[in-house]
């Protein structure tokens, strides 16, 4: 290529960048308050809440009167200058993200070093969808008005953990463009971490440096109650903080007894102080056809792979809080902060009843547990839905009708309610054999808490094996390929586990939480998660010119066999008319069969 012609490209690509940069130039903004619904008139009492501009604890946010969150550096430097003026409060450092960001955690109490086991811990986790963001400036503003504006009693029977932004990392992948269908902040976070992992997924398979380290904490403390902090999706409504936890008009409950606790106990104190600060509280809203509210809402169980069913599963009282996107983050945040006040409220006036329930849940031995939640048929109770107003108009765009909502109440809608219903019942061993080949599985089961026994020698047990009958690709998810049986059959032998194997009783509290994770039908079993896919590969093979003649033996000395192999023509017109799954039979059932392939390797002790 000559110089002239070099230099006659480099212009052209200059003169197309340029033509695509003023075309981008020309693009509107577009700013989500020009497409979203129209905000509901609201004004609260929690409005008070907020400190006066010159106060010298003012918070970022508030700096901004709501309207805008700080950055992670700037968070923390706000938590360090109130950790430097108040005896109050600690920071600990838990964990690093992928992007090598320190993980924090504000410990406040009046107890000093050593937090006293009489209280209740609270674990209050914000950001793990970093765009989500209402609870970490919530609970600036109460830590605020906890260590410096006279609240600190809410500190006297009652120790706080809070992470500000489990997501670091995506934290700071912050841009006015992360949550379109959310009003407020100016900027937010990014739902998955660094490592495209979505963190609300990942508290079964612990794959997250961020999880590792969160379960590190909650080892640690071992709290009495766990707040999950979000902020939800979906269309227009009137409540503006929604929340779930399992146990909800009785649903779901793994642990009935704590269950209980929030439904008779907990909920009713916070929905009672919410309605006093002018806010809407509600059940996690789930509707089945926006268009159409009577067609009703689905109140359903969760895998155990979200925080609050993780919770329910490891017996700690977890809730989880969905305020409602379309509501401005003003009244978002003030709504947290009342959710939290009340809920320290409640924990240190109900201290004995809440770790009574605990006690009563951990102390509980089951012999089986619902798994593979599946919708219900038929309604499992009504709800008064408090709807906002709407009409159905013509969009061009989508050449149908779409919702548009007019910004005011609308009636309360008697809905249905649709419930779960589980799929499986699985059996809880008495105790699971793990072998030192799968090591990292092991130190997995010690991440979640789950107490092990491991071997020093090896030893022959009597167990019940698992061989698969066959599998499914149940698809890719959070960058893992899933699986699932297609059915199963258990056997019973003497298995031979080598030292460093780990036995896993299930008489300890964690023990549901143990079979969940290794009985491979659970749909957020290890198993699922693709943590076994190597006994899904067969490894040697046999010629049909081999089988064939082999058969014929096998046939000629095996009346029991023989009459099998007939019965099956018989039944199966597919099998009789293929000569390789014909062979396939005899290869299976001679000695030469890798008798190890679509073998768990997990031992049930029964």
């Amino acid at each position: 290529m000559t110089k002239t012609r070099a230099l006659c490209g480099i212009a052209l690509l200059a003169a197309l960048a340029f033509s695509g940069a003023i075309a981008m130039a020309q693009k509107p903004t577009l700013d989500p308050e020009s497409f979203l619904p129209p905000v509901l008139p609201w004004s609260g009492a929690s409005e008070k809440l907020i400190t006066a501009p010159n106060d010298p604890w003012i918070t970022p946010s508030e700096k901004t009167r709501l309207t805008a969150t700080p950055n992670y550096a700037d968070t923390l430097a706000f938590l360090e200058k109130m950790d430097r003026q108040s005896r109050l409060m600690r920071i600990e450092h838990f964990g690093t993200t992928p992007q090598g960001r320190e993980m924090v955690a504000a410990i406040l109490t009046k107890d000093g070093a050593e937090l006293q086991n009489a209280k209740p811990v609270i674990l209050v986790q914000a950001g793990i969808h970093s765009g989500e963001i209402d609870g970490k400036d919530a609970m600036l503003m109460l830590i605020r008005d906890m260590l410096f504006k006279g609240k600190d009693s809410l500190l006297d029977k009652v120790n706080v953990v809070f992470i500000p932004a489990l997501n670091a990392d995506g934290h700071e992948r912050s841009t006015p463009h992360s949550r379109p269908n959310q009003r407020g902040p100016k900027e937010m976070g990014w739902r998955n971490t660094a490592q495209n992992l979505n963190l609300n997924r990942d508290f079964m398979k612990a794959e997250a440096p961020e999880m590792q380290a969160l379960l590190g904490l909650i080892n640690k403390y071992d709290p009495d109650f766990y707040i999950d902090l979000h902020v939800t999706d979906g269309l227009d409504y009137q409540y503006d903080v929604t929340y779930w936890f399992d146990g909800w008009d009785g649903l779901y409950a793994d642990s009935p007894a704590i269950g209980k606790w929030l439904n008779d106990v907990y909920r009713p104190e916070a929905d009672a102080a919410l309605k006093a600060n002018g806010h809407v509280p509600g059940p996690m809203i789930f509707v089945r056809d926006e268009a159409d509210l009577p067609q009703g809402v689905d109140f359903m169980a969760f895998a155990a792979r979200f925080s609050h069913a993780y919770g329910d599963l490891r017996r700690v009282p977890t809730v989880l809080v969905e305020n409602h996107s379309l509501k401005p983050y003003r009244q978002r945040v003030l709504g947290t902060y009342v959710l939290l006040e009340q809920t320290l409220a409640t924990l240190a006036s109900e201290a004995k009843s809440l770790k009574a329930a605990i006690a009563t849940d951990r102390a509980a031995r089951p012999k089986t547990l619902d798994a593979n939640w599946k919708t219900k048929a038929a309604p499992v109770g009504t709800l008064d839905f408090l709807s906002v107003a709407s009409e159905q108009r013509d969009s061009p765009a989508s050449g149908g009708k779409v919702s548009r909502y007019l910004g005011r109440p609308g009636p309360t809608v008697p809905v249905p309610i649709y419930g779960s219903e589980p799929s499986l019942q699985l059996d809880v061993a008495k105790a699971y054999w793990v072998p030192a080949t799968k090591h990292d599985l092991i130190a997995k089961l010690k991440l979640h808490g789950i107490k092990v026994e491991t071997i020093a020698e090896a030893k022959a047990v009597d167990v019940e094996m698992i061989r698969l009958d066959g599998f499914r690709n149940a698809g890719l998810s959070e960058g893992r390929m899933t699986y699932a049986p297609t059915g199963l059959k258990k056997e019973r032998r003497t298995e031979t586990f080598p030292p460093g194997s780990a036995r896993v009783s299930t008489d300890q509290p964690l023990g549901a939480l143990a079979a969940y994770l290794l009985e491979p039908e659970s749909e957020d079993s290890l198993f699922a998660w693709g943590f076994f896919a190597e006994i899904l590969s067969r490894v040697e093979y046999m010629e049909p010119y081999a089988i064939a003649p082999m058969a014929e033996q096998m046939l000629a000395s095996d009346p029991q066999l023989k009459s099998e192999f007939e019965r099956r023509l018989g039944e199966d017109a597919a099998f009789a008319a293929s000569p390789l799954r014909r062979l396939q039979f005899f290869y299976e059932r001679s000695p030469f069969y890798d008798q190890r392939y679509m073998l768990y390797p997990v031992g049930r002790e029964t």
